[in-house]
């Protein structure tokens, strides 16, 4: 079982495999494993079947629903009172109304995901930007750090949470009430959030300096040579200099199989194509030049026609980012027939982690991953109705955001989950299960809507990392870790051992997925206080609070790679930034922890 978990962990943390296969390889080789070499405990035998049961778990079950009516206050646009509260704040005092985004964020997301508030707050940010002249960059990381520390505060606040509480009271402890961890995340979270109102914003360089309806990401793209044009006629050396010679063309093709020597002296013909690389806004400033037009990778899966007219006039240009559980994530364009569905032309690709300058092939199938950004151009009314369907993330440096009559009832929805559960009426899975019912019969969300919003991702990592953890509990393995961490660490006080435990879990949530670093975790805690026969709550809430630092890295958590590519910055930002906001994390729960359980 060790040795498995350690494959796990390390396959968990390979970005060329899907987390979502790596997690079922674990579990066919965990239940064949148990089929074949049955093992036996206490007179008990531990059944293949038994390693199953994490699609049935309550946890799980309350993590989709939660997902479900997330979905359905993103889709009908029920926060959109806090983008109008926050815009405006930013436009009059930005300084008072970053700590505003930072502190509204938390507590938002004490409460739903992170996800929909971090998708809903991007577009704000990128539209006051370009209006008060400040480096998006610099607010943005801040921003996405803060729904992580809020969603430490209760045990909704995260699938972290929910996982590691659920784990805990299947375990015999206590259960913990929706707001029993408040107070410690209150102060050290209190601490976390004035260090990125404060110091955060010093640290981050101006990674996207004035952004100007779009950011200077570099796209790479096509511009057809057009019959009276410009270009038409003539050589290359005439057409660079018309672009003041800043235009650069990787080839020049004119049919299918041919390709014209880049020399200076040839001429240019109509349906010629030039393959450029440049920001979206140099792109449009050749294309009005040259008078040509300019064309996605591969026109042939999408055509220009009358419904995508690119030289029309009123056509825009919008970056939409891929987020996961979006229509585009872990598709082609092709497959996602995105043209036909949005009226859209998607002109040029910018990878989250592949530098774009690498980007060949036919653009219609790449296959998409949460972080890419796609150039689009088209109408306004195009791009404003891919906004309101709330089902991709649409910068086009305004703070237009969608909002329908059905928001009310998606934010009351909302509102009876939470009160259900937080006064004890019912637990979180039948609540949450009930608000499922009401936004599907209210309207709020469609079944296709619901089902998208379901990631196969997150449930699996979940299911195998709940079998994972109950053949470690099973076998005994969880208490011999306990036995030897517990050994290593004995001549320390319990408060030190607390404050190694955190940092432990703290450094594994940033490599592996937070999820499976919770449960693998949650049984090991306990079994530590039992060794330390101390109780065990304050070890469980070291397992929470440090399977939810995901600061240190991008890949940490899905919102980094949202910001890692909307704010255009580096991996180094994020160690920038992240470091010192875990190590003074790291620091305040392990010193508070053990005052407030008197350890």
């Amino acid at each position: 079982m060790l040795l498995l978990t350690a494959v796990a962990l390390f396959l968990f943390t390979r970005d060329h495999i899907p987390l979502e296969s790596s997690s079922l390889a674990v579990l066919i080789v965990l239940v064949v494993g148990f089929q074949l070499f049955p093992y036996a405990r206490d007179g008990e035998t531990l059944r293949a079947a038994d390693f199953f049961t994490g699609f049935g778990n309550e946890a799980l079950i309350a993590i989709c629903a939660l997902m479900i009516v997330g979905k359905a206050l993103e889709t009908t646009g029920a926060l959109q009172p806090l983008a109008t509260v926050v815009g405006r704040a930013w436009q009059s005092r930005p300084v008072l109304a970053l700590l505003v985004t930072l502190v509204a964020g938390a507590v938002l997301s004490a409460f739903m995901n992170n996800t929909p508030i971090v998708v809903l707050l991007m577009p704000i940010l990128v539209g006051v930007s370009l209006r008060v002249k400040f480096p998006v960059s610099s607010v943005m990381l801040p921003m996405g750090y803060a729904t992580i520390i809020g969603g430490m505060a209760t045990t909704i606040g995260t699938s972290t949470n929910l996982l590691v509480v659920g784990i805990a009271r299947d375990m015999g402890l206590r259960e913990f009430g929706m707001f029993d961890f408040v107070l410690p995340v209150a102060i050290v979270g209190g601490a976390g959030i004035l260090f990125l109102w404060i110091v955060a914003p010093r640290l981050l360089p101006d990674r996207v300096p004035p952004m100007q309806d779009t950011t200077p990401r570099i796209f790479t793209a096509q511009l057809h040579v057009k019959e009276g044009g410009f270009a038409d006629g003539a050589t290359l050396s005439e057409a660079l200099a018309k672009t003041d010679n800043n235009m650069r063309v990787d080839k020049i093709q004119r049919s299918e199989s041919l390709f014209l020597a880049k020399l200076p002296s040839v001429t240019l013909l109509p349906g010629d194509r030039l393959f450029v690389k440049d920001s979206p806004e140099n792109l449009k400033h050749f294309e009005r030049v040259l008078g040509a037009t300019l064309y996605n990778i591969s026109d042939s899966e999408h055509p220009v026609d009358e419904e995508t007219p690119l030289s029309a006039e009123g056509q825009q240009l919008a970056e939409v980012v891929v987020t996961r559980g979006s229509p585009l994530h872990l598709r082609s364009l092709a497959a996602a027939n995105f043209t036909s569905s949005y009226g859209l032309m998607p002109l040029a690709i910018h990878r989250a982690r592949t530098p774009s300058s690498q980007v060949t092939g036919d653009l219609s199938a790449i296959r998409l991953r949460a972080g890419d950004v796609l150039l689009v151009q088209g109408s306004r009314d195009a791009i404003d109705n891919l906004k309101a369907s709330g089902t991709m993330l649409v910068l086009d440096g305004t703070m237009d955001l969608p909002h329908t009559h059905k928001a009310n009832r998606a934010f009351g929805v909302m509102g009876f989950v939470v009160l259900a559960a937080a006064l004890g009426i019912m637990p979180i899975s039948i609540s949450a299960m009930i608000g499922v019912g009401l936004v599907l019969v209210l309207g709020c969300l469609t079944w296709r809507d619901a089902a998208e919003s379901l990631s196969v991702q997150v449930i699996m990592i979940i299911v195998t990392s709940l079998a994972l953890g109950k053949a470690l509990t099973e076998t005994g393995m969880a208490d011999y870790l306990a036995m030897s961490f517990v050994g290593s660490v004995s001549a320390l006080p319990v408060a030190a051992i607390l404050a190694a435990f955190i940092l432990i879990m703290t450094v594994l949530t940033n490599i592996v997925s937070n999820n499976a670093a919770a449960v693998i975790g949650t049984p090991i805690a306990v079994a530590i206080a039992q060794q330390l026969n101390v109780p065990p709550e304050p070890f469980v809430l070291a397992v929470l609070f440090g399977a939810n630092m995901s600061y240190a890295t991008p890949f940490g958590y899905q919102t980094n790679l949202l910001i890692l590519s909307a704010g255009g910055y580096k991996f180094a930002d994020f160690l920038r930034v992240g470091i010192p906001l875990t190590i003074l994390m790291w620091v305040g729960f392990s010193l508070l922890l053990p005052v407030l359980y008197q350890l």
